[in-house]
Protein backbone atom coordinates (compact mmCIF):
# COMPACT_ATOMS: atom_id res chain seq x y z
CA UNK A 1 0.00 0.00 0.00
CA UNK A 2 1.18 3.49 -0.58
CA UNK A 3 -0.48 6.11 1.51
CA UNK A 4 -3.82 5.90 3.53
CA UNK A 5 -6.50 3.95 1.73
CA UNK A 6 -8.98 6.72 3.21
CA UNK A 7 -8.43 10.52 3.94
CA UNK A 8 -10.35 13.86 4.21
CA UNK A 9 -13.75 14.48 5.17
CA UNK A 10 -15.93 11.41 6.03
CA UNK A 11 -19.39 12.44 6.67
CA UNK A 12 -21.16 9.71 9.23
CA UNK A 13 -25.00 9.54 7.43
CA UNK A 14 -27.87 10.53 9.48
CA UNK A 15 -30.93 8.24 8.90
CA UNK A 16 -34.12 9.95 7.93
CA UNK A 17 -37.04 8.75 9.82
CA UNK A 18 -41.09 9.61 8.39
CA UNK A 19 -43.67 7.57 10.48
CA UNK A 20 -41.96 5.30 12.26
CA UNK A 21 -39.70 4.25 8.88
CA UNK A 22 -36.33 4.77 7.19
CA UNK A 23 -37.44 7.56 4.54
CA UNK A 24 -35.63 6.16 1.62
CA UNK A 25 -36.15 8.88 -0.71
CA UNK A 26 -34.76 11.94 1.45
CA UNK A 27 -31.97 9.36 2.88
CA UNK A 28 -30.81 8.57 -1.29
CA UNK A 29 -30.78 12.59 -1.79
CA UNK A 30 -29.28 13.59 1.58
CA UNK A 31 -26.44 11.10 0.54
CA UNK A 32 -26.29 12.99 -3.31
CA UNK A 33 -25.86 16.39 -1.86
CA UNK A 34 -23.43 14.94 0.30
CA UNK A 35 -21.24 14.28 -3.33
CA UNK A 36 -22.43 17.57 -5.05
CA UNK A 37 -21.06 19.17 -1.55
CA UNK A 38 -17.73 17.78 -1.86
CA UNK A 39 -17.41 15.48 0.97
CA UNK A 40 -14.51 12.61 0.54
CA UNK A 41 -16.71 9.25 1.65
CA UNK A 42 -19.72 8.23 3.69
CA UNK A 43 -20.75 5.90 6.21
CA UNK A 44 -23.83 4.81 6.74
CA UNK A 45 -25.57 3.08 9.46
CA UNK A 46 -23.17 3.98 12.10
CA UNK A 47 -23.72 5.72 15.42
CA UNK A 48 -24.87 8.79 13.96
CA UNK A 49 -27.11 6.57 11.57
CA UNK A 50 -28.73 5.15 14.68
CA UNK A 51 -27.69 2.00 13.94
CA UNK A 52 -28.96 0.51 17.41
CA UNK A 53 -32.23 0.54 16.90
CA UNK A 54 -32.01 -0.46 13.09
CA UNK A 55 -33.63 -3.41 12.61
CA UNK A 56 -30.83 -5.67 10.10
CA UNK A 57 -33.49 -5.54 7.45
CA UNK A 58 -33.06 -1.69 7.61
CA UNK A 59 -29.55 -1.71 8.16
CA UNK A 60 -29.11 -3.76 4.81
CA UNK A 61 -31.42 -1.70 3.32
CA UNK A 62 -29.44 1.40 4.13
CA UNK A 63 -26.52 0.26 3.06
CA UNK A 64 -27.52 -0.81 -0.30
CA UNK A 65 -29.92 2.77 -0.65
CA UNK A 66 -26.25 4.76 -0.03
CA UNK A 67 -24.68 2.73 -2.40
CA UNK A 68 -27.24 2.81 -5.09
CA UNK A 69 -26.41 6.87 -4.92
CA UNK A 70 -22.56 7.31 -4.26
CA UNK A 71 -21.09 3.45 -5.90
CA UNK A 72 -18.51 4.69 -8.01
CA UNK A 73 -18.22 8.52 -6.97
CA UNK A 74 -16.92 8.50 -3.19
CA UNK A 75 -15.92 5.59 -0.72
CA UNK A 76 -18.60 4.05 0.94
CA UNK A 77 -17.50 2.80 4.28
CA UNK A 78 -20.49 0.53 5.83
CA UNK A 79 -20.96 0.52 9.53
CA UNK A 80 -21.08 -3.43 10.35
CA UNK A 81 -20.32 -3.53 14.11
CA UNK A 82 -21.86 -5.68 16.39
CA UNK A 83 -20.84 -6.96 19.68
CA UNK A 84 -21.97 -10.26 19.08
CA UNK A 85 -19.18 -11.41 16.59
CA UNK A 86 -21.09 -13.83 14.53
CA UNK A 87 -23.80 -10.65 13.93
CA UNK A 88 -20.77 -8.67 12.78
CA UNK A 89 -19.85 -11.19 10.58
CA UNK A 90 -23.35 -11.32 9.13
CA UNK A 91 -23.33 -7.27 8.20
CA UNK A 92 -19.71 -7.33 7.02
CA UNK A 93 -20.42 -10.13 4.92
CA UNK A 94 -23.95 -8.24 3.30
CA UNK A 95 -21.37 -4.53 2.96
CA UNK A 96 -18.81 -6.36 0.75
CA UNK A 97 -21.72 -8.85 -1.56
CA UNK A 98 -23.44 -4.98 -1.65
CA UNK A 99 -20.25 -3.38 -2.77
CA UNK A 100 -19.03 -1.08 -0.32
CA UNK A 101 -15.21 -0.01 -0.37
CA UNK A 102 -14.64 -0.65 3.47
CA UNK A 103 -16.36 -1.47 6.89
CA UNK A 104 -16.08 0.22 9.98
CA UNK A 105 -16.74 -2.09 13.00
CA UNK A 106 -17.20 -0.82 16.53
CA UNK A 107 -15.20 -2.64 19.22
CA UNK A 108 -17.83 -4.83 21.09
CA UNK A 109 -20.04 -2.65 23.51
CA UNK A 110 -21.05 -3.83 26.79
CA UNK A 111 -19.66 -7.48 26.67
CA UNK A 112 -16.22 -5.56 27.86
CA UNK A 113 -13.40 -8.31 26.12
CA UNK A 114 -10.10 -8.04 26.82
CA UNK A 115 -7.33 -7.27 24.34
CA UNK A 116 -6.95 -10.65 23.54
CA UNK A 117 -10.74 -11.08 23.10
CA UNK A 118 -10.71 -7.78 20.84
CA UNK A 119 -7.89 -9.00 18.96
CA UNK A 120 -9.90 -12.40 18.55
CA UNK A 121 -13.21 -10.63 17.64
CA UNK A 122 -11.51 -8.63 14.83
CA UNK A 123 -9.52 -11.33 13.70
CA UNK A 124 -12.78 -13.65 12.84
CA UNK A 125 -14.36 -10.88 10.64
CA UNK A 126 -11.36 -9.92 9.09
CA UNK A 127 -10.52 -13.98 7.94
CA UNK A 128 -14.59 -14.10 6.78
CA UNK A 129 -14.27 -11.25 4.22
CA UNK A 130 -11.83 -9.83 1.71
CA UNK A 131 -13.00 -6.42 2.50
CA UNK A 132 -11.05 -4.01 3.99
CA UNK A 133 -11.92 -3.30 7.58
CA UNK A 134 -11.43 -0.25 9.94
CA UNK A 135 -11.59 -0.51 13.56
CA UNK A 136 -13.70 1.58 15.04
CA UNK A 137 -12.18 2.60 18.59
CA UNK A 138 -14.76 4.32 21.47
CA UNK A 139 -14.31 3.99 24.51
CA UNK A 140 -17.07 6.09 25.26
CA UNK A 141 -19.48 4.19 24.06
CA UNK A 142 -17.87 0.79 24.37
CA UNK A 143 -16.44 0.67 27.51
CA UNK A 144 -13.11 -0.86 26.50
CA UNK A 145 -10.48 0.74 24.20
CA UNK A 146 -7.83 -1.22 21.89
CA UNK A 147 -4.54 -0.56 22.73
CA UNK A 148 -2.01 0.23 20.47
CA UNK A 149 -0.39 -2.62 20.96
CA UNK A 150 -3.36 -5.20 19.92
CA UNK A 151 -4.46 -2.49 17.18
CA UNK A 152 -0.38 -3.56 15.86
CA UNK A 153 -1.09 -6.99 16.01
CA UNK A 154 -4.69 -6.71 13.87
CA UNK A 155 -2.48 -4.55 11.30
CA UNK A 156 -0.50 -7.34 10.39
CA UNK A 157 -3.67 -9.19 8.92
CA UNK A 158 -4.00 -7.84 5.21
CA UNK A 159 -7.69 -6.52 5.29
CA UNK A 160 -7.21 -4.30 8.55
CA UNK A 161 -6.61 -0.85 7.11
CA UNK A 162 -7.09 1.56 9.75
CA UNK A 163 -8.74 3.06 12.52
CA UNK A 164 -11.75 5.71 13.16
CA UNK A 165 -9.88 7.22 16.79
CA UNK A 166 -12.85 7.97 18.92
CA UNK A 167 -10.73 8.28 22.22
CA UNK A 168 -9.81 12.41 22.35
CA UNK A 169 -6.57 11.08 22.88
CA UNK A 170 -4.20 13.27 20.76
CA UNK A 171 -1.20 11.26 21.75
CA UNK A 172 -2.92 7.85 20.16
CA UNK A 173 -2.27 9.43 16.58
CA UNK A 174 1.44 9.53 16.69
CA UNK A 175 2.12 7.11 18.92
CA UNK A 176 -0.54 4.53 16.30
CA UNK A 177 1.82 6.03 13.30
CA UNK A 178 4.95 4.68 15.06
CA UNK A 179 3.56 1.47 15.70
CA UNK A 180 1.99 0.70 12.78
CA UNK A 181 3.39 2.82 9.88
CA UNK A 182 1.91 6.04 7.70
CA UNK A 183 0.32 3.69 5.26
CA UNK A 184 -2.68 2.62 8.27
CA UNK A 185 -5.65 4.97 7.94
CA UNK A 186 -6.29 7.12 10.50
CA UNK A 187 -9.47 8.82 10.62
CA UNK A 188 -10.69 10.74 13.94
CA UNK A 189 -14.34 10.49 15.37
CA UNK A 190 -13.71 13.40 17.30
CA UNK A 191 -14.98 16.81 14.96
CA UNK A 192 -13.74 19.36 17.76
CA UNK A 193 -10.21 17.83 17.82
CA UNK A 194 -9.65 17.41 13.98
CA UNK A 195 -6.63 19.52 13.67
CA UNK A 196 -4.40 18.01 16.44
CA UNK A 197 -5.32 14.72 15.05
CA UNK A 198 -4.10 15.55 11.78
CA UNK A 199 -1.06 17.16 13.37
CA UNK A 200 0.03 14.29 14.67
CA UNK A 201 -0.10 11.88 12.23
CA UNK A 202 -4.14 11.40 11.61
CA UNK A 203 -5.59 11.20 7.87
CA UNK A 204 -8.91 12.59 7.79
CA UNK A 205 -12.15 13.04 10.16
CA UNK A 206 -15.53 10.33 10.14
CA UNK A 207 -17.22 13.68 10.59
CA UNK A 208 -20.60 14.23 12.51
CA UNK A 209 -20.76 18.15 11.85
CA UNK A 210 -20.19 16.91 8.03
CA UNK A 211 -23.81 16.00 7.72
CA UNK A 212 -24.83 19.88 7.76
CA UNK A 213 -21.33 21.68 6.86
CA UNK A 214 -19.96 19.03 4.11
CA UNK A 215 -18.47 22.02 1.79
CA UNK A 216 -16.96 23.39 4.89
CA UNK A 217 -15.55 20.04 6.25
CA UNK A 218 -14.32 19.05 3.23
CA UNK A 219 -12.51 22.75 2.69
CA UNK A 220 -11.05 22.29 5.70
CA UNK A 221 -8.99 18.58 4.74
CA UNK A 222 -8.31 20.08 1.68
CA UNK A 223 -6.37 23.29 2.72
CA UNK A 224 -4.82 21.03 4.89
CA UNK A 225 -3.74 18.63 2.31
CA UNK A 226 -2.12 21.43 0.24
CA UNK A 227 -0.16 22.92 3.90
CA UNK A 228 -2.92 26.08 3.25
CA UNK A 229 -3.26 26.66 7.42
CA UNK A 230 -4.22 30.16 7.36
CA UNK A 231 -7.08 28.82 5.44
CA UNK A 232 -7.53 25.32 8.08
CA UNK A 233 -7.60 28.22 10.98
CA UNK A 234 -10.43 30.20 9.32
CA UNK A 235 -12.47 27.33 8.62
CA UNK A 236 -11.72 25.53 11.69
CA UNK A 237 -12.85 28.79 13.95
CA UNK A 238 -15.83 28.66 12.26
CA UNK A 239 -17.43 25.47 12.86
CA UNK A 240 -15.92 25.15 15.76
CA UNK A 241 -18.74 26.44 17.81
CA UNK A 242 -21.00 23.69 15.51
CA UNK A 243 -18.97 20.51 16.89
CA UNK A 244 -19.20 21.76 20.32
CA UNK A 245 -23.02 22.04 19.72
CA UNK A 246 -24.11 18.75 17.84
CA UNK A 247 -22.41 17.41 21.09
CA UNK A 248 -24.49 18.99 23.93
CA UNK A 249 -26.92 16.00 24.00
CA UNK A 250 -26.25 12.75 23.10
CA UNK A 251 -25.75 12.43 19.46
CA UNK A 252 -27.08 12.43 16.67
CA UNK A 253 -30.12 14.01 18.29
CA UNK A 254 -28.37 17.42 18.12
CA UNK A 255 -27.45 17.10 14.15
CA UNK A 256 -30.70 15.54 12.94
CA UNK A 257 -32.29 18.56 14.68
CA UNK A 258 -29.86 20.93 12.65
CA UNK A 259 -30.56 19.04 9.26
CA UNK A 260 -34.01 19.27 9.79
CA UNK A 261 -33.61 23.17 9.53
CA UNK A 262 -32.06 22.71 6.12
CA UNK A 263 -34.51 20.57 5.36
CA UNK A 264 -32.72 17.78 4.69
CA UNK A 265 -35.06 15.09 7.04
CA UNK A 266 -37.77 15.39 9.88
CA UNK A 267 -36.33 16.02 13.51
CA UNK A 268 -37.36 12.39 14.76
CA UNK A 269 -35.31 9.99 16.41
CA UNK A 270 -36.07 6.40 17.98
CA UNK A 271 -36.05 5.59 21.34
CA UNK A 272 -34.76 5.65 23.64
CA UNK A 273 -33.27 8.75 22.33
CA UNK A 274 -35.66 11.49 21.52
CA UNK A 275 -35.59 15.32 20.11
CA UNK A 276 -33.37 17.85 21.46
CA UNK A 277 -34.42 20.44 24.36
CA UNK A 278 -35.59 23.97 23.37
CA UNK A 279 -32.32 25.44 25.35
CA UNK A 280 -30.02 22.85 22.79
CA UNK A 281 -32.26 24.13 19.74
CA UNK A 282 -31.06 27.34 20.41
CA UNK A 283 -27.30 26.62 20.26
CA UNK A 284 -27.63 24.42 17.71
CA UNK A 285 -28.98 27.70 15.48
CA UNK A 286 -26.25 29.58 16.76
CA UNK A 287 -23.68 28.05 16.14
CA UNK A 288 -25.28 26.94 12.37
CA UNK A 289 -25.75 30.62 12.02
CA UNK A 290 -21.64 31.19 13.13
CA UNK A 291 -21.06 28.79 10.54
CA UNK A 292 -23.16 30.76 8.04
CA UNK A 293 -25.12 27.76 7.38
CA UNK A 294 -28.33 29.98 8.07
CA UNK A 295 -29.56 33.34 8.93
Amino acid sequence: MSGPMFKGSVTALITPFSNGAVDEAAFQRFVQWQIDQGSHGVVPCGTTGESPTLSHAEHRRVTELCLEVAKGKIPVIAGTGSNSTAEAISLTRHAEEAGADAALVVTPYYNKPTQEGLYQHFKAISEAVSLPILIYNIPGRSVVDMSVETMTRLAELPNIVGVKDATADLTRPAKTRAAIGRDFTQLSGEDGTIVPFLAQGGHGCISVTANVAPRACADLHEAWQRRDFDSVEQVNDRLMPLHQALFIEASPGPVKYAASLLGHCDNRLRLPLVCVTPATQERVREAMAHAGLIN
